[in-house]
Formats: structure tokens, C-alpha cells, sequence
């Protein structure tokens, strides 16, 4: 089966848009038509060679579609289905899944992106987490599929899958977030904005937005942020502890992904508070604790992958709560684009142009 993708050939340059051809589905895959794939920072992270990918690869971790083949064993998707494609896997079968850990499903952490499909020079073609979301099509297994009601545009449900599952799960499920409580995000790309979000339904008392773009630290205002900190122009480990009567956060979400940022959130949180780390800047970086805040000061921090949700019993929540208008997607998708305009897509993320920019194949 022939399709069209934005495949890159080469780190750090122009993507190739053009043909390729992808396999036959084998048992357990889908075919799924791509309506629509956001592109966010782990996106460029790949362009830039930070996320171990091999080219030539199809980035893109998440995407809205509709199935237009089904594999043998593939039971309840039919042809036409609208679904989300999710990055994390839920097998059901593995170990991980068995504790109700299925972010760390054993589908996905062996560590390899799939062939999926050859370009006309015959060279293999990998999909980027398992997905490929920039092609017209994707090949992929039926246990990171989730159907979709038709209430919610693509643009916005194209987002479940990424920011909207990580950063909820981040404050509701890591975090526990209490009403009352303060809560500091640290970095306001799409990720921390949709964790201000999440930190208003779930009643925090004081919620602190801290990011060096004064554009940014606006939208957190508007979603719900109680106080705003510029990182660029003052310390915010101190500034918080202002904030919160010298204590530090109840509960910090990182979701910047530098080392100073991930130093900053572990600093910045309360004796006994909780920092759940959400943020990924290489997959090299090394962060540098002191080893009293880790002991003595009793702060629970825990790592954060696609918010430990279950995508089978998370995702029908998380879509209600779009659907109910409890939660905003409209800040976040800035503009779409043609599968073709993938390198502006890319420079203008980079520059923070863009919170989200949403490619439809």
C-alpha cells in the first residue's frame, strides 16, 4: 500500500515529503488514515538527533485517524472507525501491565521503533514511538488504538494522546493534587499549561506558572494560574518559597526538561512535597541532586511517562472533560498545516511561534 509522509532522512535538515511504501498490516496492526498530528517539543528533540531515533524515520507520536484496514486478530475496530493513536501501548499481558503500570508497557520499552515501510530507493522506514503520525497513513497495533466519539474536531482530539493524557495524569494520578494545595508547573509549553489546567479541576489553592516567555506566563493566567514567575529574570526556587509562606509547592510538575529546570523543581518543592518529573531534554542529560533534599527532607519524586495513565480506563475521562468544556483545548492549537510546510513546522516550535502546531495529511 502506497502512502505520502514527511520522513526524516537526515538530522537537523529538510524533511523528505513524498512517497513511500507502507507494509501490509500483519496480525494485530491497523491501517489508520491520519486526519490530524500535533508536533511538539519531542518532535523537534527527535529532528535534532536528542531521542536516539534512526533515520530514515516518520516522526510523530500520536495522531487522530480513521481505520481503513484491519489485520488478522484485530477484534472491535472495523474499517471507518474514527480513533486516536496513541504513543503507549496497553497490552494487557505483559508484567508491567499485570501491576497496573501499562506506561511502561513491555510493547514499547524494548526500546525500538518499527519498520513500517520502505522509500522508493529501498531503504527501511521506521515509525517514530510505534506511530509515524506524519503520513497520510500509519501502520499500527490495535492495543494503542482508542475509538473517539465524533463530539470533539480533530484538532483537539489529536491532543489526547500526548500533552492532555501526560499532563492529567501528571497532577491527578502522580501528583494526587489536593483542593487546597499549591502547585508550581515549571515550563508552560503545551505540556504545563494543560498541568495549570488540570491543577485548577483539581482544586489547587495556589497555582504558580514559572517560564521566561511573558507570553506564555499570560496564557497561564488565563487557564487558571494564581501567580506567574519569569525564570529568566529572577530566581524561582526562591520565588516560590515566597509564594508559599517560605515552605515551597506542595506539588511541583516539571515540564521543561533542562537539568536546571528538573534541579529547580526538586528545590522548589515543600519538605515532604511531591515533584513529578514530566520534562526530557536528550536522552543523554544527566541531572545533579543534593542528596539531603532526596533523604532527610522526605520529598517524594517521581518520573512521569505519559502520566502512568491507563489509556483504556484514563482516556473516556479525559475526553469528557473536553467534551464538557471543563477543559480548554483553544489556546493551545496555534495553526495548521499541510503536510508540507513540516519545516516551517519545525523552526517555528523551535522558536516557540507555536504552542501546538497540527499537522493534517
Amino acid at each position: 500500500m502506497q502512502t505520502r509522509a514527511a520522513v526524516l532522512t537526515q538530522f537537523e535538515s529538510d524533511f523528505y515529503v513524498g512517497p513511500m511504501q507502507l507494509a501490509e498490516p500483519a496480525p494485530g496492526q491497523l491501517v489508520v488514515r491520519t486526519t490530524a498530528a500535533p508536533f511538539c517539543s519531542t518532535d523537534w528533540m527527535g529532528w535534532r538527533a536528542m531521542r536516539r531515533k534512526q533515520p530514515p524515520v516518520v516522526l510523530g507520536h500520536t495522531a487522530v485517524g480513521v481505520v481503513e484496514h484491519v489485520g488478522s486478530a484485530v477484534r472491535g475496530f472495523a474499517p471507518g472507525d474514527r480513533v486516536v493513536v496513541a504513543g503507549t501501548p496497553e497490552c494487557g499481558e505483559c508484567f508491567y501491565c499485570g501491576i497496573g503500570r501499562p506506561d511502561q508497557c513491555s510493547v514499547l520499552m524494548d526500546g525500538s521503533d518499527p519498520v513500517v515501510a520502505t522509500l522508493p530507493d529501498g531503504r527501511d522506514v521506521r515509525a517514530a514511538g510505534r506511530v509515524g503520525a506524519y503520513s497520510e497513513r500509519m501502520l499500527v497495533q490495535a492495543i494503542q488504538v482508542h475509538r473517539l466519539p465524533d463530539s470533539l474536531p480533530d484538532e483537539v482530539a489529536c491532543l489526547l494522546g500526548c500533552g492532555v493524557s501526560t499532563a492529567l495524569g501528571a497532577v491527578f494520578t502522580i501528583g494526587e493534587v489536593q483542593p487546597g494545595q499549591s502547585v508550581a508547573v515549571v515550563g508552560l509549553g503545551h505540556l504545563g499549561l494543560w498541568a495549570v489546567q488540570a491543577a485548577r479541576l483539581a482544586g489547587a489553592g495556589r497555582i504558580i506558572g514559572i517560564d521566561g516567555h511573558p507570553g506564555r506566563r499570560e496564557l497561564a493566567v488565563s487557564m487558571g494560574a494564581t501567580d506567574t514567575v519569569d525564570s529568566g529574570s529572577s530566581d524561582p526556587v526562591a520565588a516560590v518559597q515566597q509564594l508559599t509562606e517560605g515552605r515551597g509547592a506542595d506539588v511541583v510538575i516539571e515540564a521543561a526538561g533542562p537539568a536546571i529546570a528538573t534541579r529547580q523543581a526538586v528545590m522548589m518543592a515543600r519538605r515532604a512535597g511531591t515533584v513529578v518529573l514530566a520534562g526530557v531534554a536528550h536522552s543523554a542529560t544527566e541531572v545533579d541532586l543534593p542528596q539531603l533534599q532526596l533523604t532527610v527532607h522526605g520529598k517524594r519524586i517521581l518520573g512521569c511517562q505519559n502520566g502512568q495513565i491507563s489509556p483504556r480506563t484514563d482516556m473516556p475521562r479525559f475526553i469528557s472533560l473536553l467534551e464538557s468544556g471543563e477543559l480548554d483545548p483553544s489556546p493551545f492549537v496555534t495553526r495548521t498545516y499541510a503536510l508540507d510546510e513540516i519545516d516551517t513546522v519545525v523552526r517555528r516550535s523551535l522558536a516557540l511561534d507555536d504552542i501546538t502546531g497540527v499537522l493534517t495529511p
